[in-house]
């Protein structure tokens, strides 16, 4: 006798059928609107996918979200393989969905500036008694995408691993970078060590394709760019 979906249930389906596995596989977009509310009831019934009863549910309000956001969880119990945890799932998805979209958009800062990137990291950097190496992430728009410290270390320096920043910049998809750290000593100028660095940090963002755009030395209320000064 043949085995029908509906009987196995999403567990016995082929991976290619399995909305969890598939939003994995090839992201949230490639989802229906029924195979992701498959997702959040999880099963459906004895003679029924929990595809194809979203599929139900969803006809009855012509497939229409906003519709199915109306409905309560009383009305959604009434079909068959709903019982009020599935409807209270449902409920609350598509009340955080209405929320998202009344939310503001957070905007991200952005840096344009050498001055832009030293009143971003000023607060970080200008009163510590030791040395930090921060990296700050951006986007193509210069929007920052993160900052990260990269390493600590005493009065004088700190060691500065290329190969972790630019893992870290892999990870969080940067288009660019800037590398920024403090001196305690408030003297400015870059050591023979902080030009070697940055030579090193820019000739490996030219081969991983993500451009060094500028290096700051903060100290007691100033700074020092690298781009700024032509030594980039």
């Amino acid at each position: 006798m043949e085995e029908t979906k509906s009987v196995a249930g999403i567990k016995s389906w082929a991976e290619d059928d399995r909305p969890r596995e598939k939003l994995l596989g090839k992201g949230r977009q490639a989802l229906s609107e029924a195979e992701l509310i498959a997702i959040l009831i999880g099963s459906g019934s004895k003679n029924e996918t929990a595809v194809e009863l979203s599929k139900r549910i969803l006809g009855t309000v012509g497939n229409n979200l906003h519709s199915l956001g109306k409905l309560s969880v009383k009305e959604l119990t009434k079909f068959k393989g709903i019982g009020d945890a599935k409807a209270i799932s449902i409920v609350a998805a598509l009340e955080l969905g209405r929320r998202r979209k009344e939310s503001d958009v957070v905007k991200r800062e952005k840096v344009v500036t050498s001055r832009d990137v030293f009143e971003s990291m000023k607060g970080k950097l200008q009163d510590l008694p030791h040395e930090e190496f921060w990296l700050i992430m951006l986007s193509r728009s210069n929007s920052v995408l993160k900052k990260e410290m990269i390493s600590r270390g005493g009065v004088s320096g700190t060691v500065v691993d290329t190969k972790i920043i630019f893992k870290t910049a892999v990870e969080h998809y940067a288009s660019s970078i800037i590398i920024c750290h403090n001196h305690p000593s408030g003297n400015l100028k870059p050591s023979d060590a902080d030009v070697r660095i940055t030579k090193s940090i820019k000739d490996a963002g030219k081969i991983m394709e993500i451009p060094l755009v500028d290096h700051l030395i903060i100290a007691d209320g100033g700074y020092y760019s690298f781009a700024d000064e032509g030594v980039m």
